[in-house]
């Protein structure tokens, strides 16, 4: 089967499993069967990913390929989360944006070898930043799903969208715990890339769209968890915040490569 087919077959796979799962649908019911279905077009976006990533003993990535990344991280982390912590309203979401990434890795250009890829620094620099992007495109989802509930809060009949989900305080807990969790390896990854380039280059940072914008994102979640523990942040503030960083680190490489790639034709 030619690869497009199976590009194809994972995406329908989890836009399937999206709408099966979506909130508000019979399917919630069966627990344990909707944690585990997700896992089989997991396992063939990781096949996929591997035979396109990781070619040649190197990292070969590009726009498509590394949302296409951090889609299937972000399934398999949710994937986990959902067996420890009452986060099964963002089912239906996370296998959408997991099923778009595939269908948009296999029609856009194609990704380009990354210079030194093939050193163990580059790599874990590069594992740090994917999983640090996937907590936070939770995050971020959660974020949304806060701010609906609060918008809903006080309606006799609340939408199938946010009935049903955990108390508020408890689903803002659970977001700062995503926020902590991202916010340790965003500040490794950024660790990890000064000594990587200090290692490559023989200077410690370069001046780049992706620095700044990394660099604005981790200010803005120590702010806000400064915020949090100085001044109980809690509600709009805490959405607002977590949006904020989140798309300035969505911007810092997501954002760059989009520019370069879609609009410049360039790698």
């Amino acid at each position: 089967m030619p690869d497009a087919m199976l590009y194809l077959l994972d995406a329908v796979a989890y836009l399937a499993l999206a709408a099966w799962l979506w909130p508000g649908r019979q399917a919630e019911r069966n627990l344990i069967l909707a944690r585990l279905l997700p896992l089989a077009p997991l396992a063939l976006h990781l096949a996929l990913l591997q035979q396109d990533v990781l070619a040649a003993g190197g990292v070969s990535l590009g726009l498509a390929s590394s949302l296409s990344a951090i889609a299937a991280l972000t399934v398999l982390i949710y994937s986990l989360a959902c067996w420890l912590y009452p986060i099964s309203g963002l089912k239906g979401f996370v296998l959408a944006f997991a099923g778009i990434a595939v269908l948009l890795h296999a029609v856009l250009p194609g990704a380009h070898m990354i210079p030194h890829s093939e050193q163990p620094l580059f790599r874990l620099h590069l594992l740090m930043a994917m999983t640090a992007y996937s907590l936070y495109t939770i995050a971020a989802l959660h974020a949304v799903l806060i701010a609906l509930a609060d918008r809903h809060l006080h309606k006799p009949v609340p939408p199938a969208l946010v009935a049903g989900l955990p108390p508020l305080l408890t689903l803002e807990k659970l977001l700062f715990r995503l926020v902590e969790a991202g916010f340790v390896l965003l500040t490794l990854t950024l660790l990890s890339g000064v000594m990587f380039s200090e290692e490559i280059f023989g200077k410690p940072l370069s001046f780049s769209h992706k620095t700044v914008f990394g660099v604005v994102s981790w200010l803005i979640f120590a702010a806000l968890l400064w915020g949090r523990r100085r001044h109980g942040w809690r509600g709009r503030t805490a959405i607002t915040w977590t949006l904020a960083g989140f798309v300035c680190l969505l911007l810092a490489y997501v954002g760059v490569q989009f520019v370069l790639e879609v609009i410049l034709h360039r790698p």
